[in-house]
């Protein structure tokens, strides 16, 4: 089936598609998929899934999942367990060499063995910077210092892009200063723009292929989430000078009921200039998404989308193993205590 991709991504509820999710999936609406732990059990099933649903339309879905690692890692037995990214940074205070070669590495192993797998693109890595009382970022973030972000960031994105995948900074503008968790609440941040200038400085610092705006509420804006505020979004394709994929959080989030219910809720994220809506774990969400929200073509948004699908064939994780290159990368995970 040739079908350009659409602006939502979508999920599925187990680990092997049903006629349902073959239907959903080949939607013009939808251009993507994202994977949770559920729709995992062992690398040889999540091979057979990704291959199955890549093997849906053409251009292939885009398939994506949160793989930061620590504690947000969807996929454990049979990959590598990764350290949560201030385990980078804490090394960076006391040896910056080491942690910066270490990143590289840890940005290769979570992309080659997504990729062995069949798994297009992670939401990673997390830019926010580490003030402290967040309750959802904490151990997330490399740091509280953005120049140390940023340069443990870029080396992360250097061994991402060797392991065959795109980078995706989330989440924007910062989300490491509001206390509360916008899963589950609508965060407020009052400084100003000013005051706000080392959270974005990854931002403008880093080639990164997608960003995921925040569902936090930046007052010195307006009185929409970053999601949804055009003002935002603009900021970062001009000020910014971000030509990439924008992808919202999930829309399905306590922070994005500020729009309403979901086909409010995508129609606004479009709107503000977000190229990627995420729909998760709201299957009944998704069916009236798909029923009644027609969103216009958009060829260049299209063309973003696609420019994230690799292009080269990776390696079997087989194979993988038996690169001199994977093993000594699992060796610095090894002495970092992943």
């Amino acid at each position: 089936m040739n079908l350009p991709p659409g602006p939502l991504m979508i999920d599925i509820a187990g680990c092997a598609l049903c006629d349902l999710d073959r239907e959903r999936l080949c939607h013009p609406s939808v251009g993507g998929i994202i994977l949770f732990s559920r729709n995992y059990r062992d690398p040889e099933q999540l091979a057979a899934l990704t291959d199955e649903i890549h093997a849906l339309r053409a251009p292939p879905l885009l398939i994506a999942v949160d793989h930061e690692g620590g504690r947000v890692q969807r996929f454990r037995e049979g990959f590598t367990r990764l350290p949560p990214m201030r385990a980078l940074g804490t090394l960076h205070d006391r040896d910056p060499a080491a942690a910066l070669s270490a990143a590289t590495d840890t940005g290769y192993v979570l992309a080659a063995e997504l990729r062995a797998c069949g798994v297009d693109y992670s939401f990673t890595p997390v830019l926010d910077l580490d003030y402290g009382p967040s309750r959802v970022i904490g151990d997330r973030a490399f740091h509280r210092q953005a120049e140390v972000v940023s340069v443990l960031a870029a080396s992360m994105i250097d061994g991402l892009a060797e392991g065959g995948m795109g980078a995706c900074g989330k989440h924007y503008p910062g989300h490491g200063y509001v206390i509360p968790d916008s899963h589950v609440d609508l965060p407020v941040d009052a400084r100003t723009l000013a005051e706000m200038a080392d959270d974005m400085l990854p931002y403008r610092r880093l080639s990164l292929a997608g960003v995921m705006a925040a569902h936090v509420i930046y007052e010195c804006f307006d009185c929409n989430t970053a999601v949804f505020s055009n003002k935002w979004i603009r900021y970062l394709r001009e000020n910014i000078n971000f030509g990439g994929v924008v992808f919202t959080d999930d829309l399905s989030m306590a922070g994005a009921g500020v729009a309403g219910d979901m086909p409010a809720r995508v129609a606004a994220a479009e709107t503000a200039g977000c190229d990627m809506l995420l729909v998760c774990n709201a299957p009944d969400d998704v069916a009236r998404v798909l029923a009644e929200w027609q969103p216009k073509q958009d060829a260049a948004r299209a063309a973003r989308i696609s420019a994230l699908l690799p292009t080269a064939r990776a390696p079997s994780l087989a194979a993988l193993r038996e690169l001199p290159r994977y093993r000594e990368a699992l060796a610095t995970l090894a002495r970092l205590g992943a």
